[in-house]
């Protein structure tokens, strides 16, 4: 350990380890190892995170001399975080940046500069009062020749309505016909005329305001062009090391990727950091941990102190390439499940979805609802996929035997004609007075307070399968919550989604705009751990795809 940067590495108690080899980032239970160096790292943690209003990720690494491989080989940790800390990626103690571009005299700075001076620019020659005279005199001019040109559309089309009624009434003479033929040529001629004066009224106004555009454009331009040409730069001076000592920036890396470049902010995660300095300082990675400190964004769900895995968006091309291949994870092999009916006819069939089991196959987990109910009706086209339920979600599930039922059950759901009620237990036994007083639109229900959830969501491609909440990109996402009484020291609940994206229970429940309170046993969102998600779709109503007569399947709640 005496060859590498004390302040950096730092020593865990000697312990036999023999053939530990390193975890995958992207699906692992945090080891022993792991949570011992990252509660020796607290107190250094706390002393960098006093007075942040928003957490960061941190992640330990522990590792052990390339030379010295075997039971007795002594052991250290690094410790590092994602991004910058007040603007510093180079604190005292933590693995520092892959490359670090924030150097006040360094080129990224100074490009930086520029185009922020070509942003002053730009919003400069944006307020110029002639330019904003101008542009309000041309969108003026437009709206006043719609409107003339509209009330002349609506007088022709009187008009000829008028000679319509006439030429219906009786029968016209000659003169009488060429006055009425007349007429129309006149009035299309005058509308005519009419667009004709305005277009050219316009044109002159649209050749002054031009002249403020042009230089905006050009700026523009310029500015795209230096903004990728940065982004290119930075990226190629990431250069990450693998565990043979090869090289790769990561242009190169993400060019065999979908979006062929990489996303901002890639390498700047604690993963690929920590990686890094292992390997340019001869360690061997042995197990590698993330964890949330401090409190959590308002986009993001993050709970103190709770383990979460690798990005797949930023950090996938980029530890594939670290580690020398694709991190995957354990999935459950192939078994056999048992999947209850809860009705049946010659339309549909409900059934009861365990929990744990998928509704419609995946790429690593073939089995699935769908395979289940095909190997059922082998003889036939069903099952008919209507909706979905979450892997880790249990209840009803509705599916189809005909393309008829189909095509109706699914118009129901888009017209939000059906009616679901949940049932979940809460981590905790009860919801703040906050979240109460924000939520509650003031009517009762016989179970308890009827409170509206609405939390537009949004499903950040570089972080599948989380979902975030945002405001601006996000879907409309609407939850109505009964709180029902508690259960074993948590919190039951009755949610009735009024829309279906994916994930919107769950996000719901756990965000602190929502409840504050994370659905029992939710890998992604909460912070306990248990035996399944206490999440299940206890019943659903709706309209019978032939019949019309409306209809609710219920399951008993496990839980």
């Amino acid at each position: 350990m005496n060859d590498a940067d004390s302040s950096i590495l730092r020593r865990l108690p000697p312990r036999q380890h023999e053939g530990l080899t390193m975890n995958d980032p992207f699906d692992y239970s945090p080891h022993p190892l792991c949570q011992e160096a990252a509660g020796l790292a607290m107190h250094d943690i706390g002393r960098l995170m006093e007075g942040q209003s928003e957490g960061k990720m941190f992640g330990v690494l522990v590792v052990e001399p390339r030379q010295k491989e075997g039971a007795s080989a002594e052991l250290g940790f690094l410790v590092g975080y994602s991004g910058q800390i007040d603007g510093r990626s180079d604190w005292p103690g933590f693995v520092p940046a892959v490359f670090d571009y924030l150097q006040a005299d360094g080129y990224f700075k100074q490009e930086e500069a520029r185009i922020t001076a070509i942003n002053g620019e730009v919003d400069r020659l944006e307020q110029q009062p002639q330019r904003l005279q101008a542009l309000q005199r041309l969108a003026e001019a437009r709206e006043a020749a719609q409107r003339e040109v509209d009330e002349m559309q609506r007088s022709v089309v009187e008009a000829r309505e008028r000679r319509r009624t006439v030429r219906a009434q009786r029968q016209l003479d000659a003169d009488e016909e060429s006055a009425l033929v007349r007429e129309s040529q006149f009035q299309k001629a005058e509308l005519r005329r009419l667009k004709m004066r305005h277009a050219a009224a316009i044109e002159v106004l649209a050749v002054a305001s031009e002249q403020f555009e042009e230089p905006i454009r050009r700026l523009k331009d310029e500015r795209r062009r230096r903004s990728d040409a940065l982004q290119r730069w930075l990226f190629e001076h990431f250069v990450m090391l693998n565990a043979e000592g090869r090289r790769r920036h990561l242009m190169d890396i993400f060019s065999e990727t979908t979006l062929g470049v990489p996303p901002a902010g890639a390498g700047e995660c604690c993963e690929p950091k920590l990686l890094q300095w292992a390997y340019a300082h001869g360690l061997r990675p042995l197990q590698m941990a993330m964890f949330w400190v401090g409190p959590s964004p308002k986009v993001e769900i993050r709970h103190e102190g709770r383990y979460y895995p690798a990005c797949r968006g930023k950090c996938l091309p980029i530890l594939r390439w670290m580690l020398g291949s694709t991190p995957a994870g354990d999935h459950p092999s192939e078994r056999s499940v048992e999947v209850p009916i809860l009705y049946e006819d010659d339309d549909m069939v409900a059934v009861d979805k365990p929990a744990g089991l998928l509704s419609l196959p995946g790429i690593a987990e073939k089995q699935s609802v769908w395979s289940i109910m095909a190997q059922r009706y082998a003889d036939t086209a069903a099952p008919l996929m209507v909706h979905r339920l979450d892997q880790p979600t249990s209840g009803v599930l509705l599916m189809a035997k005909t393309k008829a039922a189909q095509r109706q059950l699914q118009r129901q759901f888009m017209a939000h004609e059906v009616r679901k009620r949940y049932v979940a237990l809460l981590e905790r036994e009860s919801v703040g007075i906050e979240q109460l007083e924000r939520l509650s639109h003031g009517a009762a229900a016989p179970d308890g307070p009827l409170l509206t959830i609405d939390l537009p969501l949004w499903g950040d491609p570089l972080n599948r399968p989380y979902r975030c909440v945002d405001a601006e990109r996000g879907k409309a996402a609407v939850t109505k919550v009964q709180l029902l009484e508690p259960c074993g020291g948590r919190l039951r609940v009755a949610l009735y989604p009024l829309t279906g994206r994916t994930h919107q229970l769950r996000v719901h429940c756990a965000h602190s705009l929502g409840l504050g309170n994370p659905i029992l046993g939710d890998n992604l969102y909460g912070s306990v751990a248990a035996s399944r998600l206490y999440l299940h779709a206890e019943s659903i109503s709706f309209d019978h795809p032939r019949t019309g007569k409306r209809m609710t399947i219920s399951a008993p709640v496990p839980f």
